[in-house]
């Protein structure tokens, strides 16, 4: 008589594990997709955010380094006045002195110099493309001012450079410089994720920063 066992064959490794079930993923690669997607994140909203400033440094940076094509706009004013003899005693009220000569002579900028002498009184204020000085005689109570206005081309030049704009300016440009280096660190960095264009591109970037080292090299005195 034959036997016929009735044991099932073992299943096939394939069919142990249920339909659809996922495999887990290796942390180097979890690690990598995670990279890539902040970095491309960071690449995107980094470059929008700064995106009204590297145009306006770029642009600037042409008006600045061709001033001539713009000419000549600066604007020379003089204006007169009397000054309240009480205000430049032996203690001069330097409050009520800068705040009158930019109430009447529609003056402004932040003040970068207040000298006081035996016989005169000398006040400065600067902006980005402006400056005023004022002498004031401290025995005749009259003052006079000078104002330069320099147009629009000269604002913004000296805003590139931070010339005289103040402490949040300053800070904003520091932003500025943070954000745009963010940028350029989040491409370079999404560049390696991109593997087809990832030997050209650095070497795109090799020959880029060798030509300004060479232009330095070779025609900066």
């Amino acid at each position: 008589m034959t036997t016929v066992s009735t044991t099932n064959p073992p299943a096939p490794a394939a069919q142990k594990h249920k339909a659809g079930a996922k495999q887990p993923v290796p942390f180097r690669a979890h690690l990598r997709r995670k990279t890539a997607v902040v970095s491309r994140w960071l690449h995107i909203y980094l470059s929008m955010v700064s995106f009204a400033i590297v145009l306006f440094f770029s642009v600037t940076g042409l008006t600045l380094n061709h001033a001539e094509w713009f000419g000549n706009t600066e604007k020379t004013t003089r204006i007169t006045g009397q000054m309240p003899h009480e205000w430049l005693g032996n203690d001069p009220a330097k409050l009520e002195i800068v705040e009158h000569l930019r109430s009447a002579n529609k003056l402004h900028g932040a003040v970068s110099d207040f000298r006081v002498d035996d016989d005169q009184i000398t006040v400065s204020f600067k902006a980005p493309g402006y400056m005023a000085d004022a002498a004031i005689d401290r025995k005749t109570n009259r003052y006079d001012v000078i104002e330069v206005r320099n147009g629009f081309i000269a604002v913004v030049n000296d805003l590139h450079k931070g010339r005289d704009a103040g402490k949040v300016w300053s800070m904003l440009i520091d932003a500025s410089a943070i954000l745009l280096t963010l940028v350029s660190l989040s491409g370079l960095l999404l560049l390696f994720f991109v593997y087809k264009r990832r030997t050209s591109g650095l070497i795109l970037a090799a020959i880029g920063g060798m030509i300004c080292y060479l232009v330095y090299l070779r025609f900066v005195p």
